[in-house]
């Protein structure tokens, strides 16, 4: 029964996955009858258009792209199509004219010298455009580090720098982004800017952030900067235990600019309009169907769950058990779902590690449940990218197997916990959640079911 059970918890979250697939949805908001490209109920007649140059960054870009290219008639495609998009370099294949540029390894969440370059050479060819093209512009989560190109002064080990201690100290992505864009010459609306001589602009959008704000998701590129130079100070000033944390530059150049003309950015063209055409509200909807699907009453706690990993690792279990007794939301067959995306906060240690705060998550739901078991319960968290942190792994899940496995090897999570190294645990019982690049981001899905 309890393979059953776990294996409807992977179904579940893959249906999730599924349904934001970055092909489906590029084809929901896109459409081309041979004659007419619309997207997004905007058209745009082929025989007016000189060219169609397809520029972007993120975990979803190849995905995005492909389906782009297999939209549009062959002979437009050969003769008029021009691109590229920064992605990971395990997300690299050959397309037929949008080349896709490994901007950074796999696993690696972090800007590189690679991403710089393709940074540099998308806003060359938008640069390009005249009033007879149209940009489309293809943005999804994990933009932010493979579309590097720091403003004049500032090296890209500054932005490093910046990157590592505010990712190591728990700051949300949110605070992350402010930063990163003031310091950006292609964040916060500078591609649009860039893209200034484009008969029109149009940006598809997978969110991987709560609530969908456009200037967050990666950085915000072809979307005007809603921070200040003086915002991105105080987050840093919140994160940076010395001064030193930073880059002496990197203070000197926000102070200046804050003093000279701090405030909201420079606007972007008229021309550039902007679609989320899908998010994490997309796949808990597709999730919760596929759990009635199956027979469980479901409980959905929604999209943006925020939190510390590990403290709803336990509130998840809690809830689980409180449905158990009968005093929970739904009853038994239940399945709760809930997407969002929690912080891990690192602690101190030379001792190696490797981990994500998916698998911490669920790390610490075991942790909680060591003593009593988790018996009919099955809890399961993943990034629907495919990646949970510098690791292989999407996520993780347990359940009383493995559970009474880790028992009886005495192989006790609190250790492990306690320096965040969730993957090594879950490699040494099972439970890795292993799907390699799923080629779209929207955050995480949990799923946790409590049997009869």
């Amino acid at each position: 029964m309890l393979d059953v059970a776990s294996g409807h918890a992977r179904s579940i979250w893959q249906s999730g996955v599924d349904a934001v697939d970055s092909g489906r949805l590029v084809r929901r908001a896109v459409s081309c009858d041979g004659t007419t490209l619309e997207v997004c109920d905007r058209r745009y007649a082929l025989d007016t258009l000189k060219r169609l140059i397809v520029v972007g960054a993120g975990k979803a870009g190849a995905g995005m792209s492909a389906a782009l290219e297999e939209l549009l008639p062959a002979k437009f495609l050969a003769e008029r199509v021009s691109g590229w998009v920064n992605v990971p370099a395990d997300c690299v294949r050959p397309l037929e004219r949008i080349r896709l540029h490994a901007a950074r390894p796999a696993a690696v969440n972090e800007p590189t010298i690679e991403g710089v370059a393709g940074a540099e050479a998308i806003l060359r060819l938008v640069g390009e455009a005249t009033s007879e093209d149209l940009v489309l512009v293809l943005i999804s989560g994990g933009g932010s580090a493979l579309l590097p190109a720091p403003i004049s002064g500032i090296t890209l080990e500054d932005k490093l720098a910046v990157t590592r201690l505010l990712m190591l100290s728990g700051a949300t992505i949110n605070q992350l982004n402010c930063v990163r864009k003031r310091l950006s010459a292609v964040k916060g609306g500078g591609l649009a800017r860039a893209a200034s001589t484009a008969g029109a602009v149009q940006g598809l959008l997978i969110s991987d952030v709560i609530g969908d704000p456009l200037d967050i998701i990666a950085s915000g590129p072809v979307v005007a900067d809603s921070g200040t130079d003086t915002m991105a100070l105080e987050v840093l000033k919140k994160f940076a235990a010395r001064i030193d944390d930073v880059p002496e530059v990197v203070w000197r150049c926000l102070e200046a600019r804050a003093a000279d003309a701090d405030g909201l950015d420079e606007g972007i063209p008229e021309t550039v309009t902007n679609h989320v055409i899908g998010n994490n509200q997309v796949a808990v909807a597709a999730a919760i169907a596929r759990a009635e699907s199956l027979g469980y009453h479901v409980h959905s706690l929604g999209s943006d769950n925020l939190g510390v990993a590990r403290e709803e690792g336990v509130r998840l279990l809690e809830m689980c058990r409180q449905i158990q007794a009968g005093t929970g939301p739904v009853d038994v067959p239940a399945c709760v779902i809930s997407g969002g995306e929690p912080v891990v906060k690192l602690s101190e240690t030379d001792q190696p590690r490797r981990g994500g705060r998916n698998q911490e998550l669920v790390l610490a739901a075991l942790d909680e449940a060591w003593d009593s078991g988790l018996d009919r319960v099955v809890i399961l968290s993943g990034g629907t990218d495919g990646e949970d942190g510098p690791t292989d792994a999407a996520g993780a899940f347990v359940d009383q197997d493995l559970w009474r496995a880790a028992r009886t090897r005495k192989l006790s999570p609190e250790p492990f916990l306690a320096i965040n190294d969730s993957y090594t645990y879950f490699e040494n019982i099972g439970g890795l959640l292993q799907t390699g690049p799923t080629h779209t981001n929207v955050m995480d899905l949990r799923v946790a079911l409590i049997l009869a």
